[in-house]
């Protein structure tokens, strides 16, 4: 496997002498060598994904924040007080300039780009070490936590390999031997009998190798932090509801764990190995949305995603042993807000959304009536739609299907999305992945070597590194 020893490169002109050996990473003490001083590796590692975000996502969330409650995003903040070091980063795959999520986080667990739609096998069928087997090896405690199922490509792309991005009842399997020591998320289906094309009960065979299973928010939450057990934590069928649908409905408050709650309860499982913890957190829902271009459930997952960074940065303040890496895989989608003297008006009234279009479009059916759709998108989100707006999305009822990645119904997403745009004053790109460079920093011991430019591929070496982990 050919590395690109980026940080090699661009710390040459900084020190004039070659930063790595032949022979792989360096240790910490030829890092203090080469600097003239002492320099902390870090101990842990968390690694935060906000799936699909493109820069729009970002930027109008922290807008939210402001008109909203006053306050900027955790992660802008974060920019203001210049306690992160930040870059572009390049995220294409082997197979196209526009990657899809299995690519993607395989550059960053695998160290290698690979053709869309594959996990850690390049050409050849060439197995790449995902690096949560590497940390796992050199005996620190590893884990996922997300908002989509477990054995979703951006989890996946840590801990496996696997030609099909789409097999997650096999993804599921290839973590039982693993030993991993907490993952969390949807995709309860992937692990049951019911939901599994083999009917085989792999929950069963998780606890039969010694896991703790929980599957709703109070187990989770009344879990107990000091078992050795490894904790496998399924809480939906699929992916988790978004976190805006959550907040209106008591019974998915009380079974849901929110994002941040998963980051807390696996940080607390994982921090009391003395040799450190590796640990991805992924917002997969904030991809969802952008495909689906909805709106409000885009920029309150994105939300979600933010106050799990405030979890892991509050944690790393306190540890000063740990490295935060906040990213994301690829834009999808392009959203912005756009210019037009209702600007401010149409996009503060995000602001009172109550449920996201998923919500909205799930509950029309192609019997009801103009009036009923007008009435569910005024309770949902208070816009009251002209009645050929209505009849609209009402048509499009009489084509639904039952097949696709993320909109298996053919539900008018796209539609309803261009309708809104009269009324929030937001408009979208696409319903897809995008080429585009993407926001990039980290917090933390090693911190301080990222460049201002990097290729995805790049941090895969630079996680190692930045722990004294050799290769």
């Amino acid at each position: 496997m050919q590395r690109r020893h980026f940080l090699q490169n661009s710390l040459i002109a900084v020190t004039g002498s070659t930063f790595f050996s032949n022979k792989g990473l360096a240790a910490s003490s030829e890092m203090a060598r080469q600097f003239g001083k002492q320099i902390k590796m870090a101990k842990n590692i968390i690694f935060m994904v906000s799936d699909g975000m493109s820069t729009g996502t970002l930027n109008m969330a922290d807008l939210l924040l402001q008109r909203k409650y006053g306050r900027r995003s955790h992660w802008l903040n974060l920019y203001d007080q210049k306690l992160v070091n930040r870059a572009l980063m390049d995220t294409a795959s082997a197979s196209s300039m526009v990657t899809d999520s299995a690519a993607a986080s395989s550059a960053w667990g695998g160290g290698v780009r690979v053709k869309n739609g594959s996990i850690n096998v390049g050409e050849n069928g060439a197995l790449y070490q995902p690096i949560l087997q590497k940390f796992k090896a050199s005996g620190k405690s590893v884990g996922c936590v997300t908002t989509v199922p477990v054995a979703h490509a951006t989890p996946a792309g840590f801990c496996v390999n696997n030609n099909k991005r789409g097999d997650m009842d096999e993804i599921a399997q290839q973590y039982l031997p693993l030993q991993f020591d907490c993952m969390m998320g949807g995709g309860a289906d992937n692990f049951l009998a019911t939901g599994r094309r083999d009917k085989t009960d792999l929950l069963n065979q998780y606890q039969a190798k010694g896991y703790d299973i929980v599957q709703d928010r109070t187990a989770l939450m009344g879990s107990n932090s000091d078992k050795i057990k490894p904790l496998l934590g399924l809480f939906h069928s699929g992916g988790l509801p978004y976190s805006l649908d959550q907040t209106q409905d008591k019974s998915l408050m009380t079974t849901i764990p929110t994002l941040a709650e998963m980051t807390h309860k696996a940080i607390q499982h994982m921090k009391k190995n003395r040799k450190g913890f590796v640990l991805q957190v992924e917002a997969g829902k904030v991809d969802w949305a952008a495909h689906a271009n909805d709106i409000c459930g885009l920029l309150y997952d994105q939300i979600a995603f933010d106050e799990a960074i405030k979890v892991a940065i509050d944690f790393a303040k306190n540890d000063a042993e740990t490295l935060v890496i906040i990213t994301t895989d690829h834009g999808n989608a392009n959203p912005g807000l756009f210019y037009g003297d209702k600007a401010n008006q149409h996009f503060d009234a995000i602001q009172s959304f109550a449920q996201t279009n998923e919500w909205i479009l799930n509950g029309i059916s192609k019997s009801d009536s103009i009036s009923k759709v007008i009435e569910r998108v005024a309770f949902a989100q208070k816009i009251v739609l002209q009645k050929t707006e209505a009849e609209e999305l009402l048509k499009h009822y009489e084509f639904l299907s039952d097949d696709g990645l993320y909109n298996a119904r053919k539900l008018p997403f796209k539609k309803l999305a261009q309708i809104q745009s009269n009324y929030t004053s937001v408009g979208w790109g696409s319903m897809d992945h995008s080429a585009d460079y993407v926001e990039l920093c980290m917090y933390g011991p090693g911190s301080e070597l990222l460049p201002p430019f990097v290729k995805n591929t790049d941090l895969h070496d630079f996680m190692l590194y930045a722990t004294a982990i050799k290769q």
